[in-house]
């Protein structure tokens, strides 16, 4: 039985692309322009393009909330006001 891929040829490629700019020096990040020096933001780099080509990759994680967490709104606010 095959198992499913998670990434795509095009993504490997992208990846591949970031990774080799950051070992030469020349990949820099977003709006600022600083060189890229972390592998770890040299993959995160490379996936993004890869998004925004197209290419098959899973979505990103986004920040999860846990069961029971509610914020509290103005309890504070309000004693200080008294």
């Amino acid at each position: 039985m095959a198992t499913k891929k998670k990434y795509g040829k095009k993504a490997a490629q992208k990846v591949k692309r970031a990774m080799h700019e950051r070992k030469e020096g020349t990949l820099r990040s977003g709006s600022t322009g600083k060189r890229v020096k972390s592998r770890k933001q040299a993959i995160a780099i490379g996936l993004s393009e890869a998004r925004a080509a197209g290419a098959k990759v899973p979505k990103k994680k986004g920040s999860t909330k846990k069961k029971g967490t509610k914020k509290k709104t103005g309890t504070r606010q309000a004693a200080k006001k008294k």
